[in-house]
């Protein structure tokens, strides 16, 4: 595997009036998931991503990479190995994939995808 990013989340006081934004600004497409409180959008050929709401986890002016790997679980034990820091274990987003997130050693936060297969 390649390892590489795949999804993009910008964090968001009002995800809707953000994503009018970009899509202004930029032509991309979004898609409101209100069962989930989240937006996600399409930037062209590049990768896409979502509109996360701001928590206290997740303030403002963060962005979050997401990077693909085939196993969530051993990545972040890899993770942690090497100095970063677990911050949610591997977790379900249903019909999509499996993701959890960490901190690198320089205190960034980076997310971690595992894709289900497509039918």
């Amino acid at each position: 595997m390649d390892h590489k990013i795949v999804h993009i989340e910008i964090s968001a006081k009002d995800r809707k009036a953000l994503s009018k934004f970009y899509t202004d600004v930029f032509g991309w497409q979004v898609e409101h998931i209100e069962e989930m409180g989240y937006t996600t959008f399409k930037a062209g050929e590049g990768v896409g991503g979502g509109f996360n709401p701001v928590t206290a986890e997740n303030p403002v002016g963060t962005v979050t990479v997401y990077i693909e790997t085939d196993n969530v679980t051993t990545s972040l034990k890899d993770v942690e190995k090497a100095g970063g820091t677990i911050i949610s274990p591997e977790m379900d987003i249903p019909n999509t994939g499996k993701f959890g997130l960490f901190r690198d050693p320089q205190d960034n936060l980076i997310g971690l995808f595992m894709p289900y297969p497509m039918p």
